[in-house]
């Protein structure tokens, strides 16, 4: 098959001919229709963060079963799926308890190692030397994907454009859900409104949340977000940002806040635009060991709550996410706004660091 090969930071993406994996138990080989182009990738890519090289990244994807490996119940090869990047095992201590976002084994042999987790990756170049894998490793013809991290895709959905809904969609659900109350009438800002900040507000507007102030320095992304349903738009570059929710809120500030970069600035930021007793959900993975400063007695006196969303539950959420997108909730046609082959995908990516693509663009296999 065809694969992206990433050789570490500062080394060019190479597309190769590598052997076509197989899937071991519990797991399933997807032929991959599309692989989303997501600014995770990119860290990675730059080192921002650790990974170990040479790998394959990419990691929401749609496709079809092509083969199951032993004990596979549920799916049948010729369905049609899309998969999430976090794939949880389904037996360790948070998956038993509900909390698939931090399962034990995902870290420790995926995200840190490369792995499945069994300890090892289904991948090799043709020399036979070993390949990482950064969730399923998406950007290739075929993946393996264990079939935990896997939901059925309805007909009405199409089949490209769905591969959204495994990382974009389903982080922006993750973080709504994190809010912690019925959004209904609320005031939200959303600090950064890339392929995840323009869901939330897709999600956002669905559960009734008013008004919905998009915060970024490209118009472009801007007039994105205000056709996606933010009633609100504030270029921070050129506006007080704190000043326009202020405006925007009756003068108390945004009651929920997600901050979808994670950078400093915009942390801090966020924070600024919350009122008292707000809560702000940070969603921006970061670029290494970033902090942000964040005034203490005005977290402590104004009673506001700051928390991290890490994508969301998968056995329980990428179903439900899935479901609100074949109703309507979220639009996926609208969401992914450039297509690029598969021999382009390092060009996506020099375009996404870039800040030239709104929303989210994928990589198609056909």
């Amino acid at each position: 098959m065809r694969a992206v090969v990433w050789d570490g930071p500062g080394q060019p993406m190479t597309l190769e001919e590598v052997p076509t994996p197989q899937p071991g138990a519990g797991e399933a080989l997807v032929r991959i229709a599309a692989t989303g182009v997501c600014h995770t990738d990119l860290h990675v890519m730059k080192g921002e963060v650790a990974f170990p090289a040479p790998g394959v990244l990419g990691h929401e994807v749609s496709g079809h079963v092509d083969a199951l490996g032993p004990g596979v119940d549920g799916l049948t090869v010729g369905d049609r799926v899309v998969g999430a990047f976090i794939m949880p095992c389904g037996t360790c201590h948070q998956c038993e308890a509900g909390r698939d976002d931090l399962c034990e084994p995902f870290f420790a042999e995926n995200r840190l190692r490369g792995n499945l987790f069994d300890g090892t990756s289904r991948l090799r170049r043709a020399d036979g030397s070993r390949l990482s894998m950064y969730s399923m490793a998406g950007l290739a013809e075929y993946a393996v994907v264990p079939v935990t991290a896997l939901t059925r895709l309805p007909e009405s959905l199409p089949l490209e454009e769905s591969a959204v809904l495994g990382c974009a969609a389903f982080t922006a659900y993750g973080a709504l859900a994190r809010a912690g109350t019925d959004l209904a009438g609320r005031s939200l800002a959303v600090v950064a409104v890339g392929g995840v900040g323009s869901s939330i507000i897709q999600f956002a507007r669905h559960l009734g949340a008013d008004p919905i102030i998009a915060v970024d320095v490209d118009d472009a992304k801007l007039e994105g977000a205000r056709e996606l349903g933010a009633t609100v738009t504030v270029n921070s570059a050129t506006a007080d940002a704190r000043e326009a929710v202020l405006e925007a809120t009756g003068g108390v500030g945004a009651e929920v806040v997600m901050e979808v970069l994670g950078r400093p600035e915009t942390v801090e930021l966020g924070f600024s635009l919350l009122r008292e007793g707000g809560r702000m959900v940070v969603v921006g993975i970061a670029a290494g060991a970033a902090t942000a400063a964040i005034p203490i007695t005005a977290l402590v006196r104004r009673g506001m709550t700051i928390t991290g969303s890490f994508g969301a539950r998968t056995r329980r959420d990428l179903p439900e996410v899935v479901r609100l997108a074949s109703e309507g909730a979220f639009d996926v046609r609208r969401a992914v706004t450039r297509r690029f082959s598969l021999d382009e995908a390092p060009a996506a990516y020099d375009l996404l660091d870039a800040g030239q693509i709104r929303g989210r663009a994928i990589v198609v296999m056909s």
